[in-house]
């Protein structure tokens, strides 16, 4: 059997203090391209894309994208998650959850901050913390209940037949 190995990809990038990183280490991201297919328990240490298959787990300490014609079937955790492909599997994202025009998640999300561009797609409940995520472990989270609340919306009175009729007074 062949032997495979992963490879990060990235462009270099000044450093904060305005050096730049001859090895580019800093700004480096995982990807996984169209064209592959995985499967397993994936650790990123820093950025991702995920552009084709993927089934499994998936921990990402920097931002991870999943991209618009990725199909991937996994329990994911990372930082700032924006989904722009299908994502089936529940998400933890400890800043925020973006999911894209093109996206859809089918699988319950815990984030710190939620955006959904139109035609973006979920399934799901959705659990937002602003103060932060709790330390729930990803296997009881399904577990924890949602909690729920209720909006009242009251019809508002028609303002343009009004300035119509205020109008129609004086025409």
């Amino acid at each position: 059997m062949p032997e495979s190995a992963v490879e990060t990809v990235g462009a270099t990038a000044p450093s904060a203090n305005g050096d730049s990183d001859p090895l580019g280490l800093e700004t480096r991201a995982t990807v996984l391209a169209k064209e592959d297919t995985l499967s397993g328990k994936l650790a990123l240490r820093g950025p991702g894309h995920m552009l084709g298959n993927f089934s499994g787990q998936i921990e990402c300490d920097g931002d991870l994208l999943i991209g618009p014609e990725a199909h991937v079937e996994a329990d994911i955790k990372g930082h700032r998650i924006t989904i722009s492909g299908l994502v089936r599997g529940n998400v933890i994202a400890s800043n925020r959850l973006k999911i894209t025009s093109t996206g859809r998640l089918e699988g319950d999300a815990t984030v710190g901050a939620l955006v959904v561009q139109e035609g973006g797609v979920h399934y799901g409940v959705i659990r937002v913390h602003p103060e932060g995520i709790p330390d729930t472990p990803m296997e009881r989270m399904s577990q924890v209940p949602a909690q729920s609340t209720v909006v009242t919306l009251r019809p508002m009175p028609n303002a343009v037949g009004r300035v119509r009729k205020f109008w129609g007074e004086f025409f």
